[in-house]
Order: C-alpha cells, then sequence, then structure tokens
C-alpha cells in the first residue's frame, strides 16, 4: 500500500485586522520570539508586532533582516541567531522569499513559526516547503520542509497598502496553479483523491481570480481593501497553498520553469517571481499549441490583473541574455513535467508567439 504525508499550517486567518489577532496567538507557540523579515515588510509591521508581543507578555529577542537570499548561508546564520537567543518561535514578516528563509529557519531547529505576509505575491505563508537560491540568487532548489507553519494571519487591510504590483504578481502565480497542473495531467492523470483534490483546487483558483481578480488588483491600485480583494487572498494563499498540499507529486511544469530561467538573468532576477510566473503562464499555452482566441481571452486576463505580456515589460534583453533565460528553462526541473519535451527551439518560438499576440490585446 502506498503511503501519504500531508503537511498542512495548523491555523490560517484571513480578513480586516487579523493581525491584531498575533499576541494571543503567539503566546500560545512561545514566550521568547525572533522576528525576522524583508526591510520594508519589518518597517510596516515592526511597531504592531511588538505592541502585539507586549500586551501577550511574549518578549521581542531581536527583530533582524532575512538576507536578502533565501539561501543555506542565510538559513544557516538565522539559525544560530536563533538560537543564540534561545528563541521558542519565530515570527517572519514579508514576501515569499522572507517567508521561504524562516521556515527553512524553523524547521531546520524545530521551532514554530508564524508567518505575515505583507505582500500577497505567493502561497509561501501557508506551504511545508522552501525554494532556495545560491547566495546571487540564482535557483538552487525546492526544499520540501517536514512542518507547516503553525500560524498564518493574512491581514486583507495590510496587504491593500502593498504596491499592486505585489498583488498582480499574486495574481500570475496562482494562475499558474490551473494552467500548469493540467498541463501536468496529460502526463500525469489526476487519479487518486487526493490529486483530484488538487486539481479542483487549482480550477477553484482560476475560477476566483477570473471573476475577482481584475477588480481586486484594480481596487489595490488604490490602495484599496475590498470584497473582491478578500476573495483573491483566499485563491493566492489558501487555494493555492492546498493545490500545493494536496498534491503530493509534481503539479508545477513551463511556468515555473521559465521563471527559474528568469533568475539566471541579472536584469530580470528581481522583477518578481509571480509576475514572471504570469508570463510563463502564456508561454506554456503556447507551448501547449492552443489556438489564438483561447490564449488572447488569458492574456486579456492577465493584463486586466497587471500581470505582464511581453518580454520588453519585463526587462530589454539582448540575444544573449534570452538565450540564457530560454537555455536555463528548458533545463529547470519543472519543464520536465510537460507532456511533449520542450526544446530550445520550441519555447523560443513559443515566446515569439505571445509577443506577436500582445499587439492584439
Amino acid at each position: 500500500m502506498t503511503q501519504q504525508n500531508l503537511v498542512f499550517p495548523a491555523r490560517v486567518l484571513r480578513g480586516a485586522g487579523v493581525i491584531n489577532q498575533l499576541g494571543s496567538i503567539c503566546a500560545t507557540l512561545g514566550q521568547r520570539a525572533l522576528l525576522i523579515g524583508g526591510h520594508q515588510a519589518l518597517q510596516a509591521v515592526e511597531g504592531i508586532v511588538r505592541a502585539q508581543l507586549a500586551a501577550a507578555d511574549v518578549k521581542v529577542l531581536a527583530s533582524t533582516w532575512f538576507g536578502g537570499e533565501t539561501s543555506i548561508n542565510q538559513i544557516n546564520r538565522l539559525a544560530e541567531m536563533a538560537q543564540s537567543l534561545q528563541a521558542d518561535v519565530i515570527i517572519g514578516a514579508g514576501g515569499g522569499k522572507s517567508l521561504d528563509t524562516v521556515k527553512a529557519v524553523g524547521a531546520q531547529l524545530g521551532l514554530p513559526v508564524i508567518t505575515l505576509p505583507t505582500i500577497a505575491a505567493t502561497c509561501s505563508a501557508v506551504t511545508p516547503l522552501s525554494i532556495r537560491y545560491d547566495d546571487n540568487g540564482n535557483f538552487f532548489d525546492i526544499f520540501p520542509l517536514p512542518v507547516a507553519p503553525a500560524a498564518v494571519i493574512i491581514d486583507s487591510e495590510l496587504l491593500a497598502k502593498a504596491p499592486p504590483r505585489w498583488l498582480a504578481a499574486g495574481l500570475g502565480d496562482t494562475l499558474a496553479k490551473w494552467y500548469e497542473f493540467r498541463a501536468v495531467s496529460l502526463l500525469h492523470p489526476a487519479e487518486t483523491g487526493n490529486a483530484r483534490s488538487s486539481l479542483a483546487h487549482s480550477q477553484i483558483c482560476y475560477q476566483v481570480i477570473a471573476e475577482q481578480g481584475p477588480a481586486a488588483f484594480k481596487a489595490a491600485q488604490s490602495g484599496l481593501s475590498s470584497a473582491a480583494l478578500d476573495q483573491v487572498l483566499d485563491a493566492i494563499f489558501t487555494w493555492a497553498g492546498l493545490t500545493s498540499l494536496m498534491s503530493n507529486g509534481a503539479h508545477a511544469a513551463a511556468s515555473h520553469a521559465i521563471y527559474e530561467g528568469f533568475t539566471f538573468c541579472d536584469k530580470t532576477r528581481e522583477f518578481g517571481h509571480g509576475l514572471l510566473v504570469g508570463f510563463g503562464n502564456l508561454c506554456l499555452l503556447a507551448l501547449e499549441d492552443r489556438p489564438d482566441d483561447e490564449i488572447l481571452t488569458e492574456m486579456r486576463l492577465a493584463r486586466d490583473c497587471g500581470v505582464p505580456l511581453t518580454l520588453k515589460e519585463i526587462a530589454e534583453l539582448d540575444s544573449a541574455e534570452l538565450a540564457t533565460v530560454v537555455r536555463e528553462s528548458v533545463h529547470a526541473p519543472d519543464m520536465q513535467n510537460m507532456a511533449r519535451t520542450v526544446t530550445e527551439g520550441r519555447l523560443l518560438a513559443a515566446i515569439g508567439r505571445i509577443e506577436a499576440l500582445a499587439s492584439r490585446v
């Protein structure tokens, strides 16, 4: 009989003002907290985090930058810091890289982690894995973790104040759940109950964003929270997280492989995971030889969600830089989940087709 190991976050809160429950939640997990995050994230939340923990009689041992990359060196450095401070709970604030770093530190030390996303750019806040890079930001691996966060605090008021491009990144990344899972299913059909559940969640991700994504993005451009944003946040964090958690196997394909290729180019590496994945989604559709009308429909949705439709919106790449991106994309592990072998020539042709169709959107 086959075995399965599904790892879920213990608690997920989503809504306006849920950050005000941080103190009571943290107090159930530990009394000595280390706060780790990105520079902007710490600037945005450190004050309220300290106030919340003080009210709950939890000591903040230190507040520190995560180091800029989810690399083994940074993870080890922060683990040593947490040990020396005798932390018993770690709070991570920020986007995907900072949260992935904090989750890896917690797993290494066996400490509970609370994730507090300050941008809605990925589902990293809920997943039991870390995408690791080398110290220069080049993709290294996808590292599974034995535990998921003990608590996830998704405050829609806080997230509405973030730069809207990061919501666009979350929308692009979450749309990939359906596009990629559909592509993977051609090679690995969803036959088990868990795989079917994951596939269904990926469809929910797409449906919610198709219905609510443009309105949520438009509101976010004005810094406003909305019912549409709440629905989209559930898709980005909860439904996307469940897609990954329930898959118990491959669920990423060309979209993420193309992102991984972009990390090998200095001009594109820091553009944003979900924005690059969002462009990769369109290339995936072209690689599947889907008809122009279908691709144009998906391109309009991407545009209305703030996702780039052309390479020029990402960066001006010369032929050598584009060749690097294409080469590394083709050799990325996720590309092997495509039903039909993707060569450098096929990927270049797919990118060219998307570039040509963009003028018709």
